[in-house]
């Protein structure tokens, strides 16, 4: 019995060791059990919202992740922002903290791996323009602020680093949009290698520049020799379906009809609209392209051929349909999608939890498009 029980403390400390090396040494490179699926953006909370105090507090709490993994999901993104969690003088506001700590505990208490998505900073807003149109972000023109979000990375992994590499991973920055596309490959590497220093065995999610576009991954440019990679796109496309009616977009100002699959704007509707929404349907070819699950096939091929090329897991990691939008094209299209998707092992994200693109109403504590969620968690198993 003894020798027994000396043999199982030597395994113990072995393994302990080969764990210690695997951290410590950036030329082993162990290929993380992050695996991942299917899941869903808890937004709104610690992004994107004016939500402070008990209002925070309450708005996501334990049995969001049991009702998620009840349905089936394995894994949720979950997006923070800089105003949330420190002050204009770089202060930490503890509350935040405090929430996404609970969030990922409460994940793994329930089988769900997290995304740690840092959404939107100071320097840095997808969907900032100045007053002429201009990009009004100084991240990729400003060496402080990008030494500021290295920072910000230092100071979530001193927090975060207790959390196991299979159940945590770090996209370190949402959406960007770099005038030039080099200037995100060169960021990329600047925080690539500092995160690596700090945590080099950390599952790191990279996604392509201009809104996370597909169009763009074939530009991105992964650091090399490094396998606790994912790649990042995101999907909305076309716009005046997933968007019909969103107030935010110049294409949600369009009132006609939209087909899908085929041509989604006939020429009858096209001539009643007004001479905005006209310029953005014929920039967009809606009224000539096809929309099917073909075209959403052809949009992925240089995401899917990146993600071969690098050896390494796709993921959608923002995709969705406005409530307002017709619920039966809305299906349709999804089920497109959820099909691409399992032909391609790509793993995914909706846009959202429990938001305008959503499937839970927070408010009434109950599901607010039941046939939606039955369809995510229904195409989603595996065969």
């Amino acid at each position: 019995m003894k020798r027994l029980m000396k043999g199982v403390a030597v395994m113990a400390m072995t393994v302990l060791a080969l764990t210690a090396c695997t951290q410590k040494n950036e030329t082993v490179n162990t290929v993380n059990d992050f695996k991942i699926q299917r899941g869903t953006n808890v937004s709104h909370w610690l992004s994107q919202s004016e939500e402070r105090g008990e209002a925070r507090r309450m708005h996501i709490q334990e049995d969001d992740f049991a009702r998620l993994d009840s349905l089936g999901f394995d894994f949720v993104r979950l997006p923070i922002d800089e105003v949330q969690f420190w002050d204009e003088e770089g202060n930490k506001l503890p509350e935040a903290w405090e929430l996404m700590d609970n969030a990922i505990r409460w994940a793994e208490k329930h089988h769900l791996r997290t995304i740690v998505d840092l959404h939107i900073i100071r320097s840095h807003y997808f969907n900032a323009v100045n007053e002429d149109g201009a990009n009004a972000n100084t991240l990729f023109t400003s060496e402080k602020a990008q030494q500021d979000l290295i920072n910000m990375w230092y100071q979530l992994s001193d927090v975060l680093k207790g959390y196991s590499c299979d159940s945590v991973a770090y996209e370190f920055m949402n959406e960007p949009v770099a005038e030039d596309h080099e200037q995100w490959n060169q960021l990329i590497a600047k925080v690539h290698k500092a995160l690596r220093e700090r945590e080099p065995q950390r599952t790191l999610v990279i996604g392509s520049n201009m809104w996370q576009s597909y169009g763009t991954i074939q530009h991105l440019k992964v650091p090399e020799n490094d396998k606790n990679i994912i790649l990042s796109f995101h999907y909305y496309n076309p716009m005046i379906l997933t968007h019909y009616g969103a107030w935010w977009t110049p294409i949600g100002k369009y009132t006609g009809k939209v087909n899908y699959p085929g041509i989604l704007v006939s020429q009858e509707d096209y001539e009643a609209a007004n001479d905005t929404v006209k310029a953005v349907i014929d920039e967009n070819e809606f009224t000539t392209q096809v929309w099917d699950i073909d075209k959403i096939r052809a949009d992925f091929a240089d995401a899917i051929a990146a993600a071969n090329k690098y050896g390494l897991q796709l993921f959608c990691g923002e995709w969705g349909v406005y409530e307002p939008v017709d619920r039966e094209l809305a299906y349709k299209w999804t089920k497109d999608m959820l099909t691409v998707f399992k032909e391609n092992n790509i793993a995914w994200t909706t846009w959202c939890y429990d938001a305008d693109f959503g499937f839970w109403d927070q408010q009434k504590h109950d599901f607010k498009d039941k046939g939606l969620v039955d369809l995510l968690v229904g195409e989603g198993e595996s065969e």
